[in-house]
């Protein structure tokens, strides 16, 4: 077998939507993308399914010093969800978490405006909510994902990526009504091990693939 089980994000969500056949063409599915890198998947799982393709932003709350260690997450509509382990074995002191979710805040505001501009988030109440990333590794930012959903009533959330570590796939099944990792590698070397390209999707490719997958002329 190959080192990569993906050529890029849209090869990993072309073979992502094989797994949603049940979900085509159903008036109340709803497809979410996680910014930026799990837009390119979402567009290709919506594009299967002819579905709507909107974004759900999360921004990961990093360790001061270690950024891509995740002490947790925050979403939109105001949810945060902390790693209390994380926090608690690293002695993280409150008003660092404040001023390090204040910064992320910031952030999350203006990738909203960039990507949606005044239009309002997704009403997926009674909808099935297919959230999608590029893979899962600690999960925290799709954590804060499903909590902020919950509180818009959807009837259903499916959480859906390429890849993701077994027992980070299996946690989810507490969280969402149904999981879809299509690839489970027991020796998981972080996300972008297994995608050739793994290169930042740009603020950009996220809106021309918004505007291309709901009928809009791209920039």
């Amino acid at each position: 077998m190959n080192d990569t089980l993906y050529a890029d994000r849209r090869d990993g969500g072309r073979k992502l939507a094989q797994q949603f056949a049940a979900y085509a063409d159903q008036s109340d599915v709803v497809v979410l993308g996680l910014p930026r890198g799990g837009v390119p998947v979402a567009f290709e799982v919506a594009t299967a399914l002819d579905a709507p393709l909107d974004v759900f932003l999360v921004r990961k709350l990093g360790v001061p010093g270690h950024r891509e260690l995740a002490m947790g997450a925050i979403a939109s509509g105001g949810v945060c969800v902390l790693n209390d382990d994380v926090v608690r074995s690293l002695g993280i002191s409150e008003p660092t978490i404040e001023r390090i979710t204040d910064q992320e805040q910031q952030e999350l505001k203006r990738r909203e405006s960039a990507y949606r501009g005044d239009a309002p988030p997704p009403d997926v109440q009674g909808r099935t909510a297919i959230l999608v990333d590029d893979g899962l590794a600690t999960g925290a930012g799709m954590k804060a994902a499903v909590d902020a959903l919950k509180a818009r009533k959807p009837s259903r959330i499916v959480v859906a990526v390429p890849v993701a570590p077994p027992e980070t796939c299996a946690e989810f099944k507490t969280e969402a009504d149904e999981v879809v990792c299509a690839a489970t590698p027991r020796l998981f070397m972080g996300v972008g091990a297994w995608y050739r390209d793994f290169s930042q999707t740009t603020d950009s490719e996220v809106k021309t693939l918004l505007q291309k997958a709901n009928g809009g002329t791209s920039d």
